[in-house]
């Protein structure tokens, strides 16, 4: 069983930068690929970004590559998301999510534990 809690989130302007965390409970959590996912309202949930276990190599979407980065600190059962240079459209809640494999895909559907998720509102 892993248990996930983002946090992290906000009101940040257009252009500015948050920095989300996920924190993991659970003996396995360094062993599992973990991702970031994003749902605005009316929308379908989207991949953000994702990272291996094994050796931390990581994957983005297309909208994010080059001003999100991903990462994990395995001994302290963590996740974060640093996110720059934020667009109005990125308006979201931003899930955390983990999968019993090592290494991650981009659809939901092939994770299975979630966090709560964490509001992320960018406007002026």
């Amino acid at each position: 069983q892993v248990q996930l809690v983002e946090s992290g989130g906000g009101l940040v302007q257009p252009g500015g930068s948050l920095r989300l965390s996920c924190s993991g409970s659970g003996r396995y959590f360094s062993s599992y690929a973990m991702a970031w996912f994003r749902q605005a309202p009316g929308k379908e949930r989207e991949f953000v970004a994702a990272i291996r276990s094994i050796d931390g190599t990581t994957y983005y979407g297309d909208s994010v590559k080059g001003r999100f980065t991903i990462s994990r600190d395995n001994a302290k059962n963590t996740m974060y998301l640093q996110m720059n240079n934020l667009k109005s459209e990125e308006t979201a809640v931003y899930y955390c999510a983990s999968r019993t494999r090592a290494w991650p895909t981009q659809n939901a559907n092939d994770f299975y534990y979630w966090g709560q998720g964490t509001q992320v509102t960018v406007s002026s």
